[in-house]
């Protein structure tokens, strides 16, 4: 089991504006705030984003690169999906691979692939009955 996950994101503030909404959506709880970070948790494991220092901004993230492809999530169910691909969309985020949604993963897996404002790729996939 996973403890918690710590991502080093470009612009706290507009992390946060991002995930939060979302990741309570998902069941998430706000588990703690500091100057430089916040953490949501879900039973025991935890999601914590850490504003990045300056000196290491300079190389921005790509899902290509050595390290973190993307993070994928359950929803609760198809209809979950289709409800947070709807709010995605009113809030201005792109969805990746429209021409095969929400089959892009296969025509067993149903979800919604977008990425957060560091453009790291985030799936909310349907839970298989």
């Amino acid at each position: 089991m996973i403890h918690h996950i710590e991502v080093n994101v470009s612009d706290l503030q507009q992390s946060i504006e991002f995930w939060d909404w979302l990741l309570i959506d998902l069941g998430y709880t706000r588990y703690q705030r500091w100057e430089q970070g916040i953490s949501w948790i879900y039973g025991d494991t935890y999601l914590v984003f850490v504003q990045a220092e300056a000196q290491y901004q300079d190389v921005s993230y790509h899902r290509k690169r050595v390290g973190l492809n993307h993070l994928a999530f359950f929803a609760k169910s198809k209809e979950h999906v289709d409800e947070l691909t709807k709010k995605l969309v009113e809030k201005g985020v792109q969805i990746l691979y429209t021409d095969r949604h929400p089959f892009a993963g296969g025509k067993e897996h149903y979800a919604v692939f977008f990425e957060d404002p560091d453009r790291i790729k985030v799936e909310i996939v349907a839970p298989k009955k």
